[in-house]
């Protein structure tokens, strides 16, 4: 038995309650700590704050790490802790928005061998895995997939078949999700409160399928993000509010907030089209055109009745302050 599967196997002996346990073994050393320090002026610095940590994994011999993109995005300064707390300088390569994920590099390769890629198919509903994540020491629980949907976030991201899992890990940012024979299966994004399905109390995480960084790998290798033309990006932070869609505020001299979308307007549909829920609406917007096209949506003011709204849409990243390189 490898020292990996006799982990996995002692954590699901202990039940899925979600005890810590520390993880010392060498299969586990691939994954990391990553600390981003991002400027002041960064778009998402309010939001996300300016000093940002979570977990990343090494996933070749370069140094190459993959993360959550939250962490790492808009970055000008990012740095990797191994389990033995060497801490090494890295650069951003690349973010996703499409996907969620983030890559980086350390600028010396590390001596720790990297995490196999594996088919996060084999994450499928009841199958049993470990989460391995990184604050200060490596730590591990084992967790259930609970179901396999998809995942829209409110900050215009639609995750067509992500994965979910229980119980909650805390240190849920860019932790890893590893299947019995150690290979990354996915990507630790958040925290949710329905992990067994939409409208159930069952707090758990979701995860990015490791499936989707595949296709896209050689791409973001190669110029920091993926081929081909952007999908039109609003700037539109909405909610999902008694079977309405409420924006909750737009981005500062965003597309919308350009157009005159304000914060408590009801989007009602899209080129004529009705919006049943936030998937829907991104999904729409989305069939309309690339980056750029016009996006004509009907919008509720409250209080002021209903008015047609022509959004110019743009490339998230010429919004964004990414520092290439960084």
């Amino acid at each position: 038995m490898t020292v990996l599967r006799w982990i996995f196997a002692t954590l699901l002996t202990i039940s899925l309650a979600g005890t810590a346990v520390a993880a010392d073994s060498s299969p586990l050393d691939a994954v990391v700590q990553i600390d981003a320090q991002v400027p002041g002026q960064a778009r998402t610095a309010n939001v996300l704050g300016k000093e940002r940590r979570g977990s990343g994994v090494f996933i070749d011999s370069s140094g190459l790490v993959v993360t959550i993109g939250y962490l790492i995005l808009e970055a000008d300064a990012v740095s990797v802790t191994l389990n033995d707390g060497t801490r090494m300088p890295a650069s951003v390569v690349a973010y996703d928005h499409d996907s969620g994920f983030g890559l980086l590099r350390t600028l010396q390769p590390p001596k720790v061998v990297p995490m196999r890629i594996g088919d996060s198919t084999t994450a499928s509903e009841s199958a049993n895995m470990l989460v391995v994540g990184y604050d200060g020491t490596p730590q591990a629980i084992a967790v259930r997939v609970m179901s396999r949907r998809p995942f829209a976030g409110y900050w215009e991201y639609l995750l067509e078949d992500a994965i979910f899992t229980v119980p909650p890990f805390s240190g849920f940012g860019g932790a890893a999700l590893v299947d019995s024979d150690g290979r990354l299966v996915g990507i630790g994004s958040l925290f949710v409160g329905d992990a067994m399905g939409k409208d159930t109390q069952s707090p758990g995480n979701m995860f990015v399928p490791i499936n989707e960084l595949k296709p896209i790998l050689a791409d973001l290798l190669d110029a920091g993000r993926r081929s081909g033309q952007g999908r039109p990006w609003l700037g539109i932070t909405s909610a999902e509010l008694e079977g309405h869609l409420l924006v909750r505020r737009t981005s500062g001299d965003g597309p919308a907030a350009r157009a005159g979308v304000e914060s408590g307007d009801i989007i009602v549909s899209v080129a004529g089209a009705p919006v049943a829920d936030m998937a829907d609406f991104y999904r729409k917007v989305w069939a309309v055109g690339p980056a750029g096209s016009k996006i004509p949506l009907d919008v509720l003011h409250p209080g002021r009745g209903m008015e047609t709204i022509e959004i110019r849409s743009m490339d998230r990243y010429d919004w964004l302050r990414i520092n290439p390189g960084n």
